[in-house]
């Protein structure tokens, strides 16, 4: 959904609008939602919605409510209202889609708490808007070292400006509870605006600054994902992944949210397998389970006393043997039951399409052999040349 050439330039940058991402037109933003119903009319006598979505910096959006009747479409930039101020935003979607995003995040349609859209952003407005972003990176580094000197355990990740510049919020980071009292006085001395301090998660974190994914894609957090489940590492025992915090944790520190995905689908599989902690009887001794395999519907079993020696065997065989086990029956050995999976499959290749064999080129060994004890013989009778 990028705008129109939106293609890699000579510099590296985007060839189309050069925003790096934040284009008027809202085809690359993050979290953008697709407006479906934009080539659709209404129904006659109905009046359309007079809520809109806001976008601000990153992934920050909002509902305001257009109470001027202003002609707004996606990309629209709107002076909108503020606790003290205005603030300057970027709209995202409007129309029927604007109600169903407010039931999914369940904001009352008719509440009168809704802040109101003020007129469209003119240019002085917009001017004054892009010098303080442009404040934005100056002013987070002179925060985090005002941080240090105080001696704070946190960290702040980043700096947003309110449209008309008279705020600054904060965004940090931290393990325990801060006491950042000094620090709001020194910040609101030294950059002379009222100071807001908002603490954030790790995940949210992410979701701001955004990155690349070990996957090779942009993170999910800053793209489409817009809320936060709980992972456990028991998604990852259920996949039989490794648990290995360096491949298991994201650029947040935290276990990936996509441990979450095809968690559902194991789930429904495991139900089909036996429970890992079940004990095989044999005559030979008692069989633990040492792996199991989802997509094949196979398990390995060890005995007890030859835990280096997995058997395999599948999930309807495993149940076969604990039925039995029930009735208080053991089975001979695993090994008879392992013996039926073992299939031999030989790989036959086929010249479909007459092409010569593939080791024309290659010459045997004896013929190797031999050139090179007859050029040793050869070298051996040579008459000596007189000196």
């Amino acid at each position: 959904m990028g705008c129109n050439s939106c293609s890699t330039g000579k510099d590296g940058q985007p060839r189309g609008c050069k925003n790096n991402g934040t284009c008027g037109t809202d085809g690359c933003n993050k979290l953008t939602v697709f407006d479906w119903l934009s080539n659709m009319s209404l129904p006659n006598g109905q009046q359309p919605f007079d809520c809109v979505e806001v976008r601000f910096k990153n992934s920050r959006k909002e509902f305001y409510r257009n109470s001027e009747n202003l002609s707004l479409s996606i990309g629209d930039i709107v002076a909108t209202q503020a606790k003290s101020g205005h603030d300057v935003g970027m709209v995202t979607l409007s129309g029927e889609l604007v109600k169903v995003q407010m039931k999914k995040k369940k904001v009352d349609l008719k509440s009168e708490e809704i802040p109101k859209i003020y007129r469209r952003a003119s240019q002085k407005d917009i001017d004054k808007w892009q010098r303080c972003r442009d404040k934005e990176e100056e002013i987070k580094k002179r925060a985090r070292e005002i941080a240090i000197l105080l001696k704070l355990q946190m960290k702040i990740s980043d700096v947003e400006f309110q449209g008309d510049g008279s705020k600054a919020t904060f965004y940090y980071t931290a393990e325990e509870r801060v006491d950042f009292r000094q620090l709001i006085k020194d910040m609101a001395k030294a950059f002379g605006i009222r100071i807001e301090m908002r603490q954030i998660g790790y995940r949210q974190e992410a979701q701001r600054l955004g990155g690349i994914g070990s996957c090779g894609r942009e993170l999910c957090c800053s793209t489409w994902l817009s809320d936060f489940r709980s992972v456990s590492t028991a998604s990852a025992r259920y996949q039989q992944l490794s648990l290995n915090p360096q491949k298991l944790a994201g650029q947040c520190g935290k276990l990936k949210c996509c441990l979450n995905y095809e968690l559902d689908v194991y789930l429904d599989a495991l139900k089909d397998f036996p429970p890992q902690d079940a004990k095989l009887a044999t005559e030979k001794g008692i069989a633990f389970c040492q792996k199991t395999d989802i997509f094949k519907g196979a398990l390995w079993y060890s005995y007890k006393d030859d835990p280096a020696n997995w058997h395999e065997l599948t999930s309807n065989q495993v149940q076969e043997i604990l039925e039995k086990n029930k009735k208080k029956i053991k089975v001979p050995s695993l090994e008879e039951y392992a013996a039926d999976n073992l299939r031999e499959e030989e790989v036959v290749f086929e010249n479909v399409v007459g092409q010569d064999s593939l080791t024309r080129f290659d010459r045997p060994k004896r013929q190797n052999k031999k050139r090179k004890n007859k050029k040793r013989r050869n070298y051996k009778k040579r008459p000596a040349r007189n000196a």
